[in-house]
């Protein structure tokens, strides 16, 4: 899985911090979100999606991957 919530965080002048705490999760969980540490839960990835004025569709881009074959 891609996230695009970096860009569209930035795009927005939002803060890891910022975007955190309107989604009640720490700034750690964010950063860990964007850099694919993390996958978000589905309550979390709607909560990003509302908190950045887009759908949950625009966030996530599907990467295929060698163990991924189908």
């Amino acid at each position: 899985m891609k996230y695009n919530i970096k860009k569209l965080r930035e795009g927005r002048g939002i803060s890891q911090g910022e975007l955190a705490q309107i989604c009640s999760v720490s700034r750690q969980t964010i950063n860990a979100v964007e850099n694919d540490k993390y996958d978000p839960s589905l309550e979390l990835a709607f909560g990003i999606a509302n908190a950045l004025g887009t759908t949950v569709d625009s966030l996530f881009k599907y990467r295929k991957n060698k163990k991924n074959k189908g």
